[in-house]
């Protein structure tokens, strides 16, 4: 059997990319390498999980640009060995070497998110420097439909590819599905950092507007704390009340947060993937998001298992969110259809559409 002989070439070990690595890793027809450009995230403080054989932190520095971490990889690569090279970031040394000299003989992929929308017109000409190269690569690896119709647009004689984010959701499956009668207040969860870009505030207040319109309903907020306080200090005291924060957890302790939870909301102002949608559709919850969440396009029906609102609208979240109070009867029925799509959103699926990927760019080769 032919194996695929893949290098990727990733920031810091996420919890969420591992699990697809491992699924990749168990499968006899690819052999892979991961290399990453640091240990950990400042921004995300992740358990630290040993590293497998197929991993490695490469040697290096970073430095800032626009705001961004640039890593200078000091050590060399022995990435001749790799059919396949694929670049999950592009602020490195690493990657714009690659992306402007590489070897004619190695497939370049650039496996990402799409881009993200810059405020000055100095970060809008970095990013344009540093991404220009992308056009050079035989393959864009688009993580989700939002992501690949935008790097089509901006790169359209480059082929590319859709591959979402999969993740482990063994965890979240283990806990039955919800049945039986409503509960009295409807809870909401809200899961990642507590700041502006993921629309906290937008949040916070279409929750207060619920409860000055006397509905019953509670707000938990799970994530590194970041702004909550000061977002806080804004909403009546009857909303306060009915808000608790419950740290940055393990991700082991999610599955029994979102299951005591009736509605995942994510009213991002910008998200390239956002990974808890999968968990909510894992742990059979409704999803309100808003139509800044690349996951909302791949993962979300309207009117089969959440509802996708107009970005930075807090009227429009809470019409949404009070959709799920008034009619309590969508919290059973969306909750089992998000559990049922959640089925073929595993590692291992996700495994298969990345050979997908690799056996097509094999053929066309040859």
């Amino acid at each position: 059997m032919h194996a695929f002989n893949l290098g990727v070439i990733s920031v810091v070990p996420s919890p969420y990319q591992r699990d697809l690595f491992r699924a990749l890793n168990a499968r006899p027809d690819v052999r892979l390498q991961v290399y990453y450009l640091e240990a950990s995230a400042p921004d995300s403080p992740w358990p630290q999980v040993p590293l497998q054989p197929y991993e490695t932190i490469l040697p290096g520095f970073w430095f800032s640009i626009a705001g961004a971490r640039f890593h200078v990889v000091t050590g060399r690569l022995a990435l001749e060995r790799h059919d396949f090279v694929a670049l999950n970031s592009l602020t490195s040394s690493v990657a714009q070497l690659l992306l402007r000299f590489r070897p004619k003989r190695q497939r370049l992929l650039f496996w990402a998110e799409a881009l993200r929308d810059q405020g000055s017109s100095g970060r809008v000409r970095i990013q344009r420097f540093l991404s220009d190269p992308i056009r050079h690569v035989d393959a864009i690896v688009a993580i989700g439909s939002r992501a690949q119709a935008a790097y089509r647009r901006r790169f359209p004689g480059t082929r590319c590819f859709n591959v979402p984010y999969h993740c482990d959701l063994a965890a979240f499956f283990e806990r039955p599905p919800k049945t039986g009668a409503p509960r009295a207040e409807t809870v909401f969860l809200f899961c990642g950092q507590l700041i502006a870009r993921k629309g906290v505030d937008v949040l916070l207040e279409a929750f207060d507007r619920l409860i000055r319109n006397g509905h019953r309903a509670r707000l938990r907020l799970a994530g590194r704390r970041a702004d909550l306080d000061r977002m806080l200090a804004g909403l009546s005291a009857a909303a306060r009340e009915r808000i608790s924060y419950e740290g940055f957890l393990d991700p082991t302790r999610l599955p029994q947060l979102f299951s005591e939870a009736d509605v995942f909301v994510l009213p991002s102002r910008y998200d390239g993937w956002g990974v808890v949608v999968n968990q909510a559709l894992g742990a059979g919850l409704p999803v309100i998001c808003s139509e800044a969440v690349g996951a909302g396009v791949d993962l979300i029906e309207p009117g089969l298992n959440g509802i996708r609102f107009a970005t930075g609208q807090s009227a429009a979240l809470a019409a949404a969110m009070e959709r799920f109070i008034a009619q309590p009867h969508l919290l059973r029925d969306y909750g089992a259809a998000s559990r049922k799509m959640a089925v073929d959103w595993t590692p291992d699926r996700g495994a298969e559409k990345w050979v997908t990927v690799l056996s097509e760019l094999s053929s066309d080769a040859g």
